[in-house]
């Protein structure tokens, strides 16, 4: 027999074919596993992506999915009442059950453990990598503080102690750096080894983000400049803000602009109010109630496009660097070499990761600027306007309404009265003969198309029928499109 549920479906549809199959209600699924409840008992167990249930347990409990085929079951009910277990999907106990209180951070596979003021840590196959100890915290994705005795000490999440540097407090590590303040323009940046990497001593330190450069503060001015990791000055504090980017430092005063180039060790004082990185040292100026249009200029002040543009927007398609800039009704891309890549009597429509949708004379084609290919969109006649969605929404010649990919092909069949969208999310409602159903961005159909109304609220769709309801919950885009 083969199963209705494949691998192609998304977590969310395998949950809905899941509760019909079994005639119970599956939530939480993914990465293979569900869960499912008793609603009479209040007894949980583990449903797999076949429907069988491969583990049920025999008292009131919740279960809830902690990592891969990983769970942590409480008990609710019984001998056990108020306990709590580590199991995996067939209900083996890697972590006993027991009063504890536990830590994770995510995606990985480990686990403070607390009980009776004492924290110790595991993996998620029951092993003890760091014994009981008096406190212990993250201290990042792959470290931990461990208190023992009044003294801090740094681990890795393999359980050993990194080095023997002791410490009074526990830190938290940003791209493997902390800043400890020592006292009154004083203080050290360390890495995640306890490594000392620079130490200060006329300086108050503010952000370490762009190290080995470190944006300092007068606190009596509330002024703000620059050092490096030696402490040269780079940048008196005579700056009204400081902003940390990721190639370059920006510094306001007097609505002017000032950007350090970490990459250059240089700074460049530009005449604009603020300014926002593009690519390969372009900058698009910001815009004010003075003069509401934006320009592209170098660091060294140098106008690429006049200040004259309602939009101007880095883009990255199919992997290459462009320019989108939009003055009126007028709209072009330009390549790196600020060269236009569209013929003059196209028009866009919808920029994607990959392709772009022209217009011309009323009809479509998709564009690649990799070969630059037009290819028409042969029987769609009309976009749904103002459409966010990330797939192309409108009308087939036939006027009913369908969804189109990136790459010109049918995704949702044209067939509808009508499709309404929501920002951000994969579904979307379909109409047809004045009944309604949710469908999502792989025209899974997630409910039957018979409601008559809906109700959106921030976590779903309610669709409603007589005195009958259907509540889907929305799922995330990962993908958008760059313009709308």
């Amino acid at each position: 027999m083969i199963s209705s549920v494949c691998l192609g479906q998304t977590d969310q549809y395998k949950q809905i074919l899941l509760t019909k199959k079994l005639g119970r209600e599956v939530r939480s699924y993914s990465k293979g596993y569900g869960m499912i409840t008793d609603a009479k008992t209040g007894r949980s167990g583990i449903v797999d992506s076949l429907g069988n249930i491969v583990f049920d347990y025999p008292f009131k409990s919740e279960i809830s999915h902690l990592w891969k085929d990983r769970f942590i079951v409480r008990v609710k009910a019984g001998n056990s009442n108020g306990k709590t277990a580590l199991i995996d999907e067939k209900g083996k106990e890697l972590i006993p059950f027991d009063t504890f209180k536990f830590r994770t951070w995510e995606n990985k596979d480990r686990m403070i453990y607390s009980k009776q003021g004492k924290d110790c840590v595991y993996d998620f196959n029951g092993k003890q990598i760091i014994p009981f100890s008096d406190k212990i915290e993250f201290g990042s994705e792959d470290r931990f503080f461990v208190r023992n005795n009044g003294i801090w000490l740094i681990y890795d999440f393999n359980g050993k102690p990194v080095s023997d540097r002791e410490f009074t407090e526990d830190l938290r590590f940003y791209k493997g750096r902390t800043y400890i303040i020592k006292g009154e323009k004083s203080g050290e940046v360390i890495d995640n080894n306890g490594k000392t990497l620079s130490i200060i001593s006329e300086h108050n330190i503010d952000n370490i983000n762009a190290f080995p450069y470190l944006i300092t503060l007068d606190p009596a001015k509330n002024k703000y400049g620059i050092v490096d990791e030696k402490e040269h000055v780079i940048a008196d504090e005579i700056y009204e803000q400081a902003f940390v980017g990721r190639e370059y430092i920006y510094l306001t005063k007097e609505d002017k602009v000032s950007i350090f180039s970490k990459k250059e060790g240089k700074m460049y004082d530009l005449d604009y109010h603020y300014v926002n990185p593009l690519f390969n040292g372009l900058f698009k100026t910001s815009q004010d109630q003075k003069n509401p249009k934006t320009a592209v200029v170098r660091l060294n002040g140098e106008i690429v496009f006049p200040k004259e543009y309602d939009r101007v927007e880095g883009l990255s398609i199919a992997g290459d660097k462009y320019l989108y800039l939009r003055k009126e009704d007028d709209e072009k891309i330009v390549d790196k070499n600020l060269k236009n890549i569209l013929n003059d009597d196209y028009e866009i429509e919808k920029i994607f990761p990959n392709t772009l949708i022209l217009n011309k004379n009323d009809t479509f084609y998709r564009f690649s600027p990799k070969d630059k290919k037009y290819k028409e969109l042969k029987g769609f006649k009309e976009m749904k306007p103002l459409e966010m969605y990330p797939m192309l929404v409108g009308k087939n010649i036939d006027n009913f309404y369908g969804i189109l990919d990136e790459e010109g092909d049918e995704v949702v069949p044209f067939v509808y009265d009508d499709i309404t969208t929501f920002l951000g999310v994969n579904e979307f409602i379909v109409k047809k003969d004045n009944k309604i159903g949710l469908t999502n961005h792989k025209n899974e159909p997630l409910t039957e198309v018979v409601f008559d109304k809906f109700i959106q609220d921030k976590k779903g769709i309610k669709l409603i029928k007589g005195k009958d309801s259907q509540y889907i919950y929305f799922t995330e885009q990962k993908d958008r499109n760059y313009i709308d």
